[in-house]
């Protein structure tokens, strides 16, 4: 290249930039990859950040969207750099929205067959929805989180034939769950948390499982850091359990989050991953299925497989309930 034809090109190395129109979709492009950067950068390092990235990270997949449109943006002003960026923003996304954990089916001969429902009725409200699904599904231990005390009158007046052992923390508004089973309970010590997390040991046809709501405080602003807490507590309690065990609940939080995958790491298999639906959103119920995040899970110990599971729409509550059909092994 001789001298001339390098100063042509220096002196219009950039002239795209300096169209007002693309200098604007460059910087629109550059503000987009900037905050989704952030969130996926949290992601990478195996944190869930400061607020507002674990509200964001709930939401993982849907950032293809903001980081689709600014490589749209970049391509327009012909931001080279813009194009490499946003490129592997979007690669990093399609490798993290792969589900998280394992999925091996235990080895020994099935020991016992029976349906778990787990449901956030938000302060009671969606009491009503809950109980035709309950007699409708049938299942062997049902979790219901923010259960206050006329929510927990109503399914003790309902089932009490049905669901004779219970394990509660009585409480109003969303501090208040139960515990339901078909098979005998005896009490344990729950998780401490801020809302009601009973604890419980199940003896399903002579096994011993050990059963555990989850209903850890959300990751409000000036809140993550309980979050983050109730959550280790949460993990801790599944480190600590030998026997079968299932934990279940509303953990307000998704599998894009550091605090729920340590507590998979302990072992622990998400049921709904198991049965083909990994990503199928629970939360807000109002959005679901086009839109949302799946917060509500049925988490066992590598003793169970899952046959199938159902997200169930309820009325007057913000969250789709869970029913998964599992089968307790006998261990290798």
């Amino acid at each position: 290249m001789d001298t001339a034809t390098a100063e042509w090109t220096a002196a219009h190395e950039d002239e795209p930039l300096r169209h007002p129109g693309r200098r604007l979709a460059a910087w629109c492009a550059g503000l987009l990859l900037l905050g989704v950067s952030v969130v996926v950068g949290c992601r990478v390092a195996d944190s869930d950040g400061f607020t507002p990235v674990p509200q964001f990270l709930a939401f993982l997949p849907w950032l293809l969207a903001p980081a689709g449109c600014a490589l749209l943006l970049a391509l327009l002003a012909r931001w080279r750099l813009g194009m490499v960026w946003a490129l592997a923003v979007l690669g990093l996304l399609a490798w993290y929205i792969e589900p998280y954990g394992r999925t091996d089916d235990p080895g020994g001969a099935p020991l016992a067959e029976f349906k778990v429902l787990t449901s956030n009725v938000e302060f009671g409200r969606g009491t009503d929805s809950l109980v035709p699904q309950i007699r409708r599904h049938r299942p062997g231990i049902v979790f219901v989180e923010e259960c206050e005390y006329s929510c927990q009158a109503t399914l003790r007046r309902e089932f009490d034939a049905d669901y004779p052992y219970r394990q509660a923390v009585a409480a109003e508004g969303s501090k208040g769950s139960i515990i339901l089973s078909r098979y005998p309970l005896s009490g344990t010590a729950g998780v401490r948390g801020t809302m009601g997390m009973p604890g419980a040991v199940a003896d399903v046809d002579g096994h011993d499982i050990r059963l555990q709501l989850a209903h850890p405080m959300p990751p409000l602003p000036g809140q993550v850091d309980v979050w983050h807490r109730e959550l280790a507590r949460l993990r801790a309690a599944a480190a600590a359990t030998r026997t079968p065990m299932i934990l279940a609940g509303d953990f307000n939080a998704s599998q894009d989050h550091a605090a729920f995958r340590h507590i998979l790491d302990t072992g622990l298999r998400d049921s709904a991953r198991l049965a083909g639906h990994d990503r199928t959103p629970s939360w807000p119920a109002r959005l679901t299925p086009a839109f949302g995040a799946q917060i509500d899970h049925v988490l066992v110990s590598r003793d169970f497989s899952a046959n199938s599971a159902s997200f169930l729409r309820l009325a007057d509550t913000d969250h789709r309930a869970l029913v998964v059909d599992i089968t307790l092994h006998k261990r290798g």
